[in-house]
């Protein structure tokens, strides 16, 4: 019978750690992001406070059930398909009793188990003494506070499993590997890509519309022909009206256009051999799968992108051994095409990731290996002089012509290390120039910064780069050259008498 004691070591008041919230939880709500828990998904929360989630997820229509010793101590334990231990193991004060909890809900776990603890830089904003691995805050409550690396070990040792960084703080550990690599698989592919219009009318395509514009989203996506059952409901439907999704994808060719189709096609076979040798390489940090264990719809693309898992697989490794290379990251950032060059950083928008050389994709694949993803992330900034990758958050982004720096977050990779700073408060933040440099093209209002940019350069406010990398800096230079802004427009500051 699963256990977490209510109360136990001095001073310890276990209840009081249950929040009232208002939302659904940071785990849960990224694993419903992540479809690690999905509306066909059994769900258990083994320590679940006051019961928030569960009311939400009920609400959502999900099957949610769950214990707390506290506020739920007669509810029945009973397993799922996916487990939440949801901030349980860090107000826990006994080193044995915690595994144990942990070890309890990894037994009620028929798919995922999502394990979150509080990550240390956290430990900064909390008073308390010391007591054991943690303190007794003034509460009466104890906390533990959790380094990134830290939380993966004790996870993987303590219930022999590779977990999953899911995002800071909070992991994933997979009952079935095969399903573990489905999703860092899934991790890899960034891009959706468009789907071509028909350029010629076919009565065939028009009667089966949605099922053949499925399939060309797949052709388009990775890079071959799916077997129909990837396709789920459409693909019945393909078979049905055409025979074979061989049939139906000479349909689409002609429907489509032949010269556009096959341009398409090649471009779209590119993009999806480098994700896959992107997520091979990253796959051999914690032991790449054995063919026979890859993910089926994973080992069809290796089939038909490289021809052998053993072809693959070497290809994967050389581009894995580039990254302790500091020579060639330097090299790749040097040579992007996207994002702003820096004398020791290249700083590309989080959405043009995908588009990257594979080398940078998997020296990021690493620091998010160590951080799991890093939501609200806007920047990635690849450091060209040492193996650090960080993840800055810029809320106002798109809004604001010269956005404040709101979180960033390092990842050192050498020394699996993971430095946190909050700008949120502080009254001088730095603030971005050039926002489009950032940005890849075709990026909403890339012109809209690029028009800014040429007005700022006009104006001769962006000559001092030492001095406007500030609010305060930024704003002295504008008053000082009389200029202020209106939205994405640069104008001459009113005179006041």
């Amino acid at each position: 019978m699963p256990t977490i004691v209510q109360g136990a070591g001095p001073a310890s008041k276990r209840h009081l750690t249950a929040m009232v919230r208002t939302d659904l939880s940071k785990p849960v709500s990224l694993a419903i992001a992540d479809e690690i828990l999905k509306p066909s998904s059994s769900f258990f929360d083994y320590g679940c406070g006051r019961g928030g989630d569960l009311q939400r997820l009920t609400a959502m229509g999900y099957e949610a059930r769950g214990w707390d010793p506290a506020h739920r101590p007669d509810a029945k334990i009973r397993p799922a398909d996916v487990v939440n231990l949801g901030y349980v193991v860090n107000v826990i004060e006994d080193p044995a009793e915690r595994l144990e909890a942990l070890r309890s809900a990894w037994a009620l776990t028929g798919e995922v188990l999502i394990v979150s603890a509080r990550p240390d830089w956290e430990a900064r904003s909390v008073l308390g003494r010391p007591h054991g691995d943690g303190i007794i805050t003034s509460k009466g409550t104890f906390q533990k506070f959790f380094a990134q690396e830290e939380l993966r070990a004790w996870l993987d040792s303590g219930l022999s499993v590779r977990s999953v960084a899911a995002a800071p703080g909070i992991f994933y550990v997979f009952r079935d590997e095969v399903r573990a690599q489905s999703f860092l698989a899934s991790r890899v592919r960034y891009r959706p890509v468009p789907v071509c219009r028909p350029r010629v009318t076919d009565v065939l395509y028009d009667a089966n519309r949605e099922a053949m514009e499925s399939l060309a989203a797949f052709v388009t996506g990775r890079g071959r022909l799916p077997e129909a059952w990837e396709l789920g409901n459409n693909g019945q439907k393909i078979s049905d009206a055409f025979s074979s999704v061989k049939r139906a994808a000479a349909v689409l060719r002609r429907v489509l256009g032949e010269k556009d189709w096959d341009g398409d096609f090649a471009a779209a076979r590119d993009r999806a051999s480098k994700d896959l040798l992107v997520y091979l390489a990253l796959a051999a940090l914690t032991g790449r799968p054995k063919a026979s264990r890859l993910p089926p719809d994973v080992a069809l693309d290796v089939k038909a992108l490289f021809g052998s898992y053993k072809a693959a697989c070497e290809q994967a490794d050389l581009l894995l051994r580039q990254v302790a290379n500091q020579r060639a990251i330097n090299t790749v950032c040097t040579g992007s095409p996207i994002g702003k060059l820096t004398p020791d950083a290249l700083y590309v928008h989080a959405s043009a990731l995908g588009s990257l050389d594979p080398l940078l994709r998997v020296y990021e694949g690493c620091a998010r290996a160590l951080t799991g993803a890093v939501p609200g992330a806007t920047l990635i900034k690849f450091t060209r002089t040492a193996a650090k990758v960080s993840y800055l958050a810029y809320p106002s982004f798109d809004q604001d012509p010269h956005p404040a720096l709101s979180v960033s977050l390092r990842a050192d990779l050498p020394r699996l290390h993971v430095k946190y700073r909050d700008f949120s408060a502080s009254a001088n933040p730095p603030v971005l120039h050039r926002k489009e440099t950032f940005v890849p093209e075709g990026y909403p209002g890339r012109e809209k910064f690029s028009r800014l940019t040429r007005q700022e350069e006009r104006a001769g406010l962006l000559e001092e780069a030492l001095t406007i990398g500030t609010r305060a800096g930024w704003q002295r230079r504008l008053d000082e050259l009389g200029y202020r802004l209106a939205g994405h427009r640069l104008v001459r500051a009113a005179n006041e008498s």
